[in-house]
């Protein structure tokens, strides 16, 4: 079960998350240092790179209004600067963004870090298409990675997650838009063709339908005896549902994905952890597990491979 939603306290959420991020990357770094691989930090829906938001105002209510708030673009785009200040470094760094105006940012990334230059590719692509000809087309043998997808609200399709998993070589953090989702989710069950469509690509099929709206057969009335459909779903449930999807594709997941809230104290994500390679699932797990509690201080090096 996914841990109750929790109050953060004093610290910056943004701070907080960005360290987890930041332990993962020098355990693995650590780990791997020791192994006979070359290993990359890819990042999916990159941003800028910087602690920094240009905040746009627009007209009416977002449906994906908690990406306008400024301490969760801090979060997005500090990811590329945190793995790029990790040691040990990574032999090469993946940044991928759709966006001319941002891709132009982060290749002011190339200046602040320049030992690691010539090694940080920026990638101005659909972050979906780009990680499916990554992980299908390259060889994975001798080449390791990790990969944080950030997608803005519901971009990350379910054929991009299945892609990842059957690499066995990539361990994967996903910020899932859990309160993105649940506004999708009409009380009534009466949701638009194109979001169940954009839901259905993210979850990989529709079966989050039946999951999220049983029929209620104890109120059937003239429905054609098929049941009149109310929605069950909550917060927690809708997390939980994502983090079984995941494990469906990949060789382990952690089971205790972290709710991030802002600074109001409203849900807006799940800090999601899935393993690819079944030769090193359980360390990978270990270590995620004990970085996702509220106040980790793991033994961070465990053998792996």
């Amino acid at each position: 079960m996914i841990p109750s939603l929790q109050k953060f306290g004093d610290r910056s959420w943004t701070q907080d998350k960005l360290e987890r991020i930041r332990k993962y990357l020098v355990a693995y770094s650590r780990i791997m240092e020791r192994r006979p691989f070359r290993y990359a930090y890819i990042d999916g829906f990159a941003g800028t790179g910087y602690h920094e938001l240009a905040r746009k105002k627009t007209r009416g209510e977002s449906l994906f209004q908690e990406f306008e708030d400024a301490e969760v673009a801090a979060f997005l785009d500090g990811s590329a600067r945190i793995a790029l200040q990790v040691e040990p470094r990574f032999h090469k760094y993946i940044f991928i963004e759709k966006s001319r105006k941002k891709t132009a940012e982060l290749d002011k990334l190339r200046g602040d870090f320049p030992d690691r230059a010539a090694d940080i590719d920026i990638k101005k692509a659909d972050a979906n298409v780009f990680l499916q000809k990554l992980c299908l087309e390259s060889s994975w043998r001798n080449h390791r990675a990790v990969l944080f997808i950030d997608p803005f609200g519901t971009q990350l399709t379910w054929k991009t997650v299945e892609a990842i998993g059957k690499t066995k070589a990539i361990d994967t953090w996903i910020l899932f838009p859990v309160s993105a989702v649940n506004r999708l989710l009409k009380r009534d069950g009466e949701i638009p063709l194109t979001w169940k469509r954009r839901l259905d690509k993210m979850f990989g099929d529709a079966n989050w339908f039946n999951v999220f709206f049983p029929q209620d057969r104890a109120a059937v009335l003239f429905d054609n005896d098929q049941g009149i459909r109310r929605k069950t779903a909550t917060m927690e449930s809708i997390g939980e549902y994502f983090n079984q999807r995941l494990a469906s594709a990949f060789a382990g997941v952690a089971p205790n994905p972290y709710t991030l809230r802002n600074s109001k104290g409203a849900p807006l994500f799940l800090l999601c952890f899935a393993a690819a390679n079944p030769n090193a699932v359980k360390p990978a797990i270990r270590i995620a597990q004990d970085i996702l509690k509220r106040d980790p201080s793991p033994t961070l090096f465990p053998t792996t491979e």
